[in-house]
């Protein structure tokens, strides 16, 4: 039988990614969209004639099975946690949650209702998962390169992503999410014993660094007072090291993401462009590296966005599984925690004239 799915949120992502896709799935039927902007509902309205409400008032476990949520990041939990509490499931847009309190409230809702599942987009790329799979030609794991650089990629100047207390932070928050997905994908989770964090916003006040491929409103709001880049290292439990960096913009002439993971018995490494910009590489490159001989892997070629459809293949099978309960929060929990780390990492070391918020963390789980 088909789920019964809606929408909440019609910005870019519930409008690109996630309305279109699940109308076009067999496995779900979409029978309502939320929002709480008037233009949003008339328009998806005209253009799909599904029921568009203003609140999620209107949804409950009657008519709804499940509830694709992607509202600016600091409502996720409010809006989840409401949805879990009335019987329906929720998968949600990353990142799940921005502190460790939020996580226990989402698995408090969850605990009384439905059951939560987490987007990760990056993760169910077939490049992605193509590299997962040289993994046992490498030997013992030792190093890992998570690295996405936009050359102009700044969400728009005064928007929520670039307002601390709406997103929760800056490009950490944004990209640096996908990548540690990514990472979790690859090699699992393990505690994180050392960690050190920097971050930067040189490009965050300038409208000629501002991602081109998004239709957002305009906004007379402030230029933000997030980062535009992160950049992190980390030395995990089981003696992985990682090197993280995510960069709204850059001096770089194209987007691109980097996933190398280097073994005891060679190096494995993706160069692609990950999410929808235009600027972007023509096509992913796999290589593996054994004994100073590289070779390249084929790689089947996926339309843009693939990985978002992906997800939906899987998630009705994800709904019927009992065992999936908990496994989103535990797994944003541990992220978040990482999150939070590298953020007071880097406030240790930033300029005076820069206000630090109290946060530490000695020891965190990626995810």
């Amino acid at each position: 039988m088909r789920q019964r799915a809606a929408v909440v949120g019609l910005g870019w992502a519930g409008r690109e990614l996630w309305l279109a896709r699940l109308r076009e799935h067999e496995d779900f039927e979409t029978v309502a969209a939320v929002d709480p902007d008037p233009a949003s509902r008339a328009a998806v309205a005209a253009a799909t004639g599904l029921p568009v409400h203003e609140t999620v008032d209107a949804l409950d476990a009657n008519s709804v099975d499940v509830a694709v949520v992607a509202v600016p990041n600091h409502l996720h939990t409010q809006v989840a946690a409401t949805l879990l509490r009335r019987g329906i499931a929720v998968f949600l847009e990353k990142p799940v949650c921005l502190s460790s309190a939020e996580a226990d409230a989402l698995a408090q809702a969850e605990r009384a209702g439905g059951m939560l599942l987490a987007g990760s987009a990056a993760a169910h790329r077939g490049d992605v998962r193509e590299l997962a799979k040289l993994l046992p030609e490498l030997g013992r794991i030792r190093h890992i390169d998570l690295a996405w650089v936009r050359a102009r990629g700044v969400p728009q100047a005064g928007g929520w992503f670039t307002q601390r207390s709406k997103s929760g932070g800056g490009v950490l928050v944004d990209l640096g999410w996908h990548l540690l997905d990514v990472l979790t994908a690859l090699v699992g989770p393990a505690r994180v014993t050392q960690l050190a964090g920097a971050v930067s916003d040189d490009f965050l006040s300038s409208g000629a660094w501002s991602a081109t491929w998004r239709k957002d409103r305009p906004t007379a709001a402030a230029p933000g007072d997030v980062e535009d880049t992160a950049r992190g290292f980390l030395v995990r439990e089981d003696g992985i090291s990682v090197s993280l960096r995510a960069s709204w913009a850059s001096h770089e002439a194209l987007d691109g993401v980097v996933v190398g993971v280097e073994g005891s018995a060679g190096t494995a490494r993706l160069h692609c462009t990950f999410g929808f910009s235009p600027n972007r590489a023509p096509e992913p490159q796999l290589t593996l590296t054994q004994e100073g001989v590289t070779r390249r892997i084929p790689l089947a070629a996926e339309p843009l966005g693939t990985e978002y459809g992906r997800q939906l293949d899987g998630l009705a099978a994800l709904l019927a599984d009992p065992a999936v309960r908990g496994r989103a929060v535990a797994q944003a929990r541990d992220t978040v925690r990482l999150v939070e780390g590298l953020y007071a990492s880097a406030r240790a070391t930033r300029p005076a004239d820069r206000a630090p918020e109290s946060t530490t963390h000695e020891e965190v789980r990626t995810t």
